[in-house]
């Protein structure tokens, strides 16, 4: 999970690309295969959105972030 600070509000970036996980069991409950439905791909949260993804993984109503970047 890596923080973007080029943005006026940092982001939350979760990247199929620069995750450790990628190809591995992870991703059939990973959060990215969960709302973009693709094998590999990108979602980017604002900081109003991740924290209401916090949320919904601490209620279990979405995988948990288990994003590690590379690097």
């Amino acid at each position: 999970m890596e923080q973007r600070h080029d943005s006026p509000r940092p982001s939350l970036v979760i990247s199929c690309d620069t995750c450790t996980m990628r190809a591995t069991d992870a991703c059939d409950d990973c959060l990215v295969t969960a709302l973009v439905d693709a094998p590999e791909g990108a979602v980017v949260f604002d900081l109003e959105e991740e924290r209401a993804v916090r949320l919904l993984v601490r209620k279990g109503m979405v995988p948990t972030i288990r994003h590690h970047a590379a690097g």
